[in-house]
């Protein structure tokens, strides 16, 4: 907040300095062409250049006169609906600009604004206020600060979640090494808790994998050294990889489509995305189900889908199922054993190639995320293989 409200000011004062050099030039202007006599500009006018000031400032600027009427008010003031006609409509500003008007004194704060813009429910600004000339008028910046917040709070509930799940190992496996110490003699116990033990720091393996995973591709920046990846083999790779925590559940494993699509991409990065879109179809699949994923061209894009017969997604659920750690259903997702990084993992490789991951589900139908990619070339071309998927089907 320090950082703001140094900025801000720096930013009022660039303003309110620029307008008193414009005004000054002004007047000496002025009373160079009138032989020494200096006009004042009148009490309802702008200095002349103030505008355009204004115009090139990314806040929201508003500057009133002595009868609370605008003067001026930049595009962004106008397209969060801070003014209207020669009116700002924001009670809490015109409050302020008030306060100002009487004692001189320059005022800071912050407000929201009801309503959306861009699909947000309330927008946050803020504000600093400062007066303007000798006739009364006011100046007024307004910072929008939505996405900041927004930021902060995904930060702080990363952190926080970061640290439960990273304490939750690490308190297991202290508490198995303080009961095996205590079973030393009992070579049973000590069988089966340091089976528990392997449990625990494979699953700490694996947070820390998805982690760094995460901290690679989440600045969704273009892949540093691109090259061309078949999709068969990524498919395949990923099947192969979670084909033994499908046995587990009795889940069968179908690939069908079309054959020799490819794309522009990180080949690795691709099949770990694929990897955990199937590993999460399994861990909210019933038993003896199964999980299908199925490749096809679409233009210039390849979209590969992965279906299951699982518990399906809530429809409040869909549009934070991609947020870091986010849980459906906490309890199951203890006991799946998950990350809770999956799917924010497979968002950002998709972004990272250019490309998006999209969901359908339904509760009690299960669900289907499809991952689509800019196919190599521009355009996808494929051989149909559709025998595997009819059988599934």
């Amino acid at each position: 907040m320090n950082e703001l409200a140094m900025s801000f000011a720096a930013l009022a004062g660039f303003v309110v300095g620029a307008m008193a050099v414009l005004l000054y030039r002004n007047q000496i202007g002025t009373a160079s062409r009138r032989s020494g006599a200096v006009e004042e500009p009148e009490p309802g006018a702008l200095p002349q250049g103030v505008a355009s000031v204004l115009a090139v400032l990314p806040s929201s600027a508003v500057v009133l006169d002595a009868h609370d009427r605008v003067l001026r008010a930049s595009s962004a003031a106008r397209a969060f609906g801070l003014v209207k006609g020669e009116r700002l409509m924001a009670a809490e500003l015109l409050a302020l600009a008030r306060q100002v008007r009487r004692d001189g004194e320059i005022r800071e704060s912050e407000f929201e604004v009801a309503g959306h813009r861009f699909g947000q429910e309330s927008t946050s600004f803020a504000v600093r206020v400062a007066p303007l000339g000798a006739y009364g008028q006011v100046l007024v910046l307004a910072e929008d600060q939505t996405e900041r917040r927004r930021v902060e709070a995904v930060r702080r509930d990363f952190v926080a979640n970061v640290s439960h799940e990273l304490k939750t190992p690490v308190g297991a496996l202290s508490l198995l090494a303080e009961t095996i110490q205590d079973a030393a003699d009992d070579p049973e116990a000590v069988t089966r808790f340091a089976g528990r033990m392997q449990h625990e720091a494979a699953r700490l393996t694996y947070l820390v994998q998805d982690l760094i995973t995460l901290s690679r591709i989440q600045g969704a920046e273009p892949i540093p050294t691109p090259s061309q990846v078949l999709i068969d083999e990524v498919v395949q790779e990923a099947i192969d990889h979670s084909t033994t925590k499908a046995a587990v559940k009795d889940i069968t494993l179908v690939s069908g489509g079309a054959e020799g699509l490819r794309v522009w991409g990180d080949d690795e990065l691709l099949a770990t995305a694929l990897r955990n879109l199937i590993d999460n179809a399994i861990a909210y699949s019933p038993e003896h189900t199964r999980v299908i994923v199925s490749t096809r061209p679409a233009g210039d894009s390849v979209e590969i889908s992965v279906s299951d017969q699982g518990i399906g997604i809530p429809e409040e659920a869909l549009e934070r199922i991609f947020e870091r750690f986010f849980r459906v259903d906490a309890a199951r997702s203890r006991a799946t054993g998950g990350t809770g990084l999956g799917l924010a993992i497979v968002k950002h490789v998709a972004a990272a190639h250019g490309g998006e991951v999209t969901v359908w589900s339904k509760e009690g139908s299960g669900s289907t995320f499809t991952l689509r990619l800019p196919a190599f070339g521009g355009t996808a071309v494929a051989v149909p293989n559709e025998k595997s998927l009819e059988a599934a089907l």
